[in-house]
């Protein structure tokens, strides 16, 4: 029989189910077991899904994102796949030693000290005392708990156990590494490091499966991304496209702002580059709003482009108030040359705010129109540098070289 590779990951029709919690009922006793009768359906009748036909493939040295909203499968998924968690119908193949981050203290014994949750992990992963103890100084050296390496881990803050679980589940040269939304738990300065070393086990040749509502993390590290939402398998494929999807999707709730709104209201939206059926990257992009007032107001308005999150990438204003009267449209126009944006699907954003900047919300800040971008791609660019540029800029080059 063939062997898989060291490091991959195939999952085939991986099914998850868990019993609903029961109801508390109090005072809906008679009630509740009224429509119990009625319906026939008892509490430990009720079962929920967690992941529904979940097939995958991940091949060694790849990284692999993860994302979805809270309660999409994808801790589950990650369970299953360390197999500390089985599914309730499928399987799971994987080859290779796993280290996992999927909780803050998973695998960390509260009673132990740093230094014997080091040795103890990497016994359970079939490391020699030997192998373990050359690792150790990089791991304590990581995780930053030099001063506290023996005292018993359940007197480690929340980030210290962080520090410690991401130290050991990535310096002990796993051939398969999953990490989990923990990394939320450090500073800045510790989050960049937690990403440095995921790259530096890629370039290992180590597989990474990673997940995060980061995502910018998600779209510096992984090459490929799967969208879970309700247990199933949204999209999986190129991060960039999966991620603009999910970012549409998610991120602004898919609601579109026109009827919406407080005191001021969205009438209409249009955006588009004048005599092109499509809005063109380096193209002048044209906004027009139409507004309805429920009273007199002068109010700033501001515009915003984002690729779906309510931080827009570029933010715009008129520079001055604008009148709205009582019971009627006021439309405003905005043009702007040279649309700095690459090839994808990005959302405008729109917000009134009464008297100054910082005034009342007329019209709460929020998404008003979608549209897709036409031109070049970003993804010739390293990743890392991609999530801290998603403008399109025009630009001449000279290089001159000399003796």
């Amino acid at each position: 029989m063939q062997t898989s590779p060291e490091g991959s990951i195939r999952t085939t029709q991986i099914w998850k189910r868990f019993r609903a919690d029961k109801r508390t009922r109090y005072l809906r006793d008679e009630l509740g077991r009224l429509a119990e009768r009625l319906t026939g359906q008892r509490d430990s009748d009720r079962w929920r899904w967690a992941l529904q036909g979940i097939d995958f493939s991940v091949d060694p040295g790849s990284a692999v994102g993860l994302v979805g909203v809270n309660g999409s499968g994808k801790t589950t998924l990650l369970k299953i796949i360390n197999q500390v968690m089985f599914p309730t119908i499928g399987r799971v193949e994987t080859n290779g030693r796993i280290g996992a981050l999927i909780a803050i203290s998973a695998g960390i014994h509260p009673n132990l000290t740093g230094r014997e949750n080091i040795m103890l992990t990497a016994s359970f992963l079939g490391l020699s005392r030997k192998q373990a103890a050359a690792r150790f100084d990089e791991i304590v050296a990581f995780s930053e708990l030099e001063h506290a390496i023996d005292r018993q881990a359940k007197y480690y803050s929340m980030g210290m156990q962080g520090r410690l679980g991401f130290g050991v589940a990535a310096f002990l040269e796993p051939a398969i590494l999953l990490v989990d939304e923990v990394l939320a738990v450090g500073d800045a300065a510790f989050q960049q490091r937690c990403l440095d070393r995921m790259r530096h086990v890629l370039s290992q040749g180590t597989t990474l499966v990673f997940v995060s509502h980061d995502l910018a993390s998600v779209e510096a590290t992984c090459s490929r991304t799967i969208w879970l939402s309700e247990g199933r398998v949204v999209d999986d494929g190129l991060t960039r496209d999966v991620l603009s999807a999910y970012r549409g999707s998610s991120e602004t709730g898919g609601a579109i702002g026109v009827g919406r709104g407080g005191p001021v209201s969205i009438h209409r939206v249009a955006v588009q580059t004048p005599g092109l059926s499509s809005v063109q990257s380096n193209g002048t992009l044209e906004i027009e709003l139409e507004l309805e007032s429920d009273a007199p107001y002068r109010a700033w308005v501001y515009l915003g482009v984002s690729e779906g999150t309510a931080t827009p990438i570029f933010l715009v204003n008129p520079g001055r108030e604008t009148l709205f009267e009582s019971g009627r449209r006021t439309t405003i126009r905005c043009e702007i040359d040279q649309l700095p944006l690459p090839k994808g699907r990005f959302y405008l954003w729109a917000g009134v705010y009464a008297r100054d900047r910082l005034g009342p919300e007329l019209l709460p800040w929020q998404a008003a129109a979608q549209f897709d971008v036409y031109g070049p791609r970003l993804d010739e660019a390293p990743r890392a540098i991609v999530r801290l540029a998603p403008l399109q800029l025009t630009s001449s080059w000279t290089v001159e070289q000399s003796a």
